[in-house]
């Protein structure tokens, strides 16, 4: 595949990317979410042994992102008639710890994200040198080799930033806003690193507690206050982008919006117009393919990649794919 192309009959404007290999998930879609399989039957109507995968995430409390990649890798649980587990923390210790806790229970694959990369490293080697295969997921990408998972599965961060960049250019705009929601995650410092480089006019970044709404956008709202000539924001998760626009009414700003990531919050925005564009890089898809990666390993001895991660986006959307998407985000695949 030459390019990343979103599913279903979405008329998005895609960014051209290198994928590793083509995406499994269109039966997933076709039957919609389900939980995880039943742990006393896992593996006998797939006619499999049976298996259990833990996944650990960067996910604070209420991040409506992780709802989704869970909805996919339950998905694939239930199709596979694997138990799966799910736990997350916004600390790189407790990350670790969490992955720690699995090794110990001795499930037989793990998916981790790698936004604070360095906290959870000895944890991933060891899982690997304990004989769990590890797959990444949305963060991280680039360390993910080094540390022994068979793949990553996930958007390029630095290509997705610079085509928010380029399409900001596109829309004239001259100095954008960077708002970085969680300090010291590697990802959203390579969305705001790729925009600047995409982008022909000033880029200038503003770190703020995403787990704290009212001052979140007390300090956007700062920053547009004292400063007219922001005119674009760029928000890196679906959260945070209902709360710029909260901030920029509050501050009589003029400023386009536009944001990382979806949810039914942001189809809402993009049909208002309160929102320019969204880049979404399709999280059902990050859950449900490293579930199904890991038992296709695990009974076919199946990698994907060939060394290089399996991209999901990014991809470009507007207010023109609103009929379609609040239907998928409706159900919680989008």
């Amino acid at each position: 595949m030459n390019g990343v192309r979103t599913t279903g009959p979405l008329t998005v404007r895609s960014v051209a990317v290198r994928s590793a290999a083509a995406l499994l998930a269109t039966s997933a879609l076709a039957t919609g979410c389900g939980a995880a399989g039943d742990p006393d039957t896992a593996g006998k109507d797939a006619g499999t042994p049976r298996m259990t995968i833990g996944m650990v995430s960067h996910s604070g409390d209420g991040d409506t992102f992780w709802d989704i990649v869970q909805n996919g890798a339950q998905q694939a649980a239930a199709k596979d008639k694997v138990k799966f587990l799910y736990a997350h923390d916004k600390e790189g210790a407790q990350q670790a710890a969490l992955i720690q806790s699995y090794i110990d229970q001795k499930v037989d694959g793990l998916i981790v994200t790698l936004a604070k990369p360095h906290a959870v490293k000895a944890a991933v080697r060891k899982a690997v040198a304990r004989g769990i295969p590890v797959i990444t997921v949305n963060s991280g990408g680039e360390f993910s080799a080094a540390y022994g998972a068979l793949t990553h599965i996930g958007q390029d961060e630095s290509v997705a930033g610079r085509a928010v960049g380029d399409e900001l250019n596109e829309r004239k705009a001259k100095k954008v806003l960077c708002v970085i929601h969680e300090q010291g995650n590697v990802s959203l410092e390579d969305r705001c690193a790729g925009v600047r480089k995409g982008f022909r006019g000033t880029v200038e970044n503003l770190d703020v507690d995403g787990t704290n709404a009212p001052n979140s956008q007390s300090s956007i709202e700062a920053k547009l206050q004292s400063d007219t000539s922001i005119d674009a924001i760029v928000t890196l998760g679906a959260p945070m982008a209902a709360i710029s626009v909260k901030a920029k009414e509050e501050a009589g700003s003029r400023a386009q919006i536009a944001t990382f990531d979806l949810n039914s919050a942001v189809v809402k925005l993009l049909k208002a117009k309160d929102l320019t564009f969204a880049v979404d890089q399709q999280p059902y898809l990050q859950g449900y393919e490293a579930v199904d990666l890991l038992w296709l390993h695990r009974t076919n001895a199946d990698v994907l990649g060939g060394g290089k991660p399996v991209l999901t986006g990014p991809a470009l959307v507007t207010e023109k794919d609103v009929p379609k998407l609040t239907e998928y985000t409706g159900r919680g695949t989008r």
